[in-house]
């Protein structure tokens, strides 16, 4: 009977066409928004791991206990070999090492006397090696309003509002002061390549961008980094692997004491983030459901009114003698093939659009003043293993409980009544 059912669609397109239309479209549209939704909440994750905390962050035991002082005396060694050593042990990952430091920033007149100086706050990272994706990380192309980026040692950039505050352009010669892993004093001289856009106030007020290598020479940190950051190497932070990736790398490391010890946290168990990432789902999942319940309720609709408009044809196969029961299952058979077929073509063109935002995002540089590095500059979506399934609820379900409630009324027929409607 299945096989007749669907010679019966294929060849009546009246019968096949239009809902299966409907129902695919009903699909694609739940696909990607569920996907645009999860991308949308992810954003402002991923601008926090990509500027500070990362998806996974290895310090000391010491730093991670008062990283908000940033030791750079209980900054890692040997990062080289233990950067080495992650890269072969979490493969799906990308790992940079950071220095995170303070001091003062003095620009000097031509007497070399000093002119303005102020606080800054400071990142050391890799600018500098081919290949590195630290700049493109930080979206630091994008973000700069003045100069150039940093091409060879001794280059740096500060924030923009920073340089305007000391009254230097690119090209000028600032000195930074401040005080080595070992607690000495450092006067380090730079030329400032450039100004970036930060995106927020207290980062604007006073941050310098150097490559890390600049960064290790002035406090003297030979082969060591406040910190290694991990990246997953599909752009989107993933909490239960992370959090078990941690686990694996501190169990294997052992229950040490010393402030030396390298430790691992996931952006969840680092500050607030885990209050926000928890926050991320949830909301998630409820926008996701209003809009997965409104469209189930389309597609419920549909399927109503499509089984109304069949009444006629019910009519005449029960003036025919056949059987109500056996009416009422071919009427169900037949609204679940719909559903399938609409919800797998459905499936399908919303994740190859979900795909193609995720990719090449939606570009919304235009709608704000300049672009920055604490602000998005375009919106992604994401495609999670949910999105493969999520759209047969409306499109299966709700097209055959419309069908479901429809026929019923095939049972309240009188026989007696069907050659009286059959002449209207």
């Amino acid at each position: 009977m299945i096989k007749f059912l669907l010679k019966g669609l294929l060849r009546d397109k009246s019968r096949s066409r239009m809902p299966v239309l409907v129902v695919t479209i009903g699909v694609a549209l739940t696909v990607l928004m569920h996907a645009y939704i999860t991308g949308f909440m992810g954003d402002l994750i991923e601008l926090n791991a990509r500027f500070s905390y990362g998806h996974l962050k290895v310090t000391t035991r010491g730093y991670a206990d008062n990283i908000q002082q940033m030791p750079n005396d209980l900054a890692l060694l040997n990062v080289n070999s233990l950067t080495a050593d992650l890269k072969k042990q979490f493969t799906g990952l990308e790992w940079s090492p950071r220095i995170q430091f303070g001091g003062l920033v003095d620009v000097p007149d031509t007497n070399g006397e000093t002119r303005s100086q102020g606080p800054a706050a400071g990142i050391g990272l890799d600018l500098l090696t081919p290949g590195s994706k630290e700049i493109k990380r930080l979206k630091l192309e994008k973000s700069l309003v003045r100069g150039h980026l940093p091409g060879k040692q001794g280059e740096v950039l500060l924030s923009e509002a920073f340089s305007r505050k000391l009254s230097v352009d690119p090209g000028g010669k600032i000195t930074f002061i401040g005080s080595t892993a070992a607690g000495s004093m450092t006067i380090y001289n730079f030329t400032l390549a450039g100004t970036v856009s930060m995106g927020h106030e207290a980062l604007d007020r006073g941050t310098i961008i150097a490559d890390i290598e600049d960064v290790r020479l002035a406090l003297d940190m030979d082969d060591a980094a406040s910190e290694i950051l991990g990246f997953f190497n599909g752009g989107f932070y993933i909490d239960d692997t992370a959090v078990s990736d941690a686990q694996i790398f501190n169990s294997a490391n052992g229950p040490k004491s010393d402030d030396f010890t390298p430790v691992m946290k996931s952006l969840s168990q680092q500050g607030a983030m885990g209050t926000y990432v928890n926050l991320t789902k949830s909301w998630s999942k409820y926008i996701s459901l209003i809009f997965i319940l409104a469209m189930s309720l389309v597609l419920w609709n549909a399927g109503l009114l499509g089984g109304l408009r069949r009444y006629g044809e019910v009519g005449i196969r029960l003036a025919m003698g056949e059987n109500k029961d056996h009416v009422y299952r071919t009427m169900i058979y037949e609204s679940m093939m719909i559903g399938i077929a609409g919800s797998v073509i459905g499936t399908a063109f919303g994740l190859l659009f979900a795909w193609l935002i995720q990719k090449y995002g939606i570009d919304i540089s235009g709608l704000m003043k300049g672009s920055s590095i604490m602000m998005p500059t375009e919106i992604k979506a994401k495609i999670s293993p949910v999105d493969f399934y999520l759209g047969f609820f409306p499109g299966l379900f709700s097209t055959m409980i419309g069908t479901l409630l429809s026929g019923i009324g095939i049972y309240k027929r009188q026989t007696a009544r069907l050659f009286k409607e059959l002449e209207v």
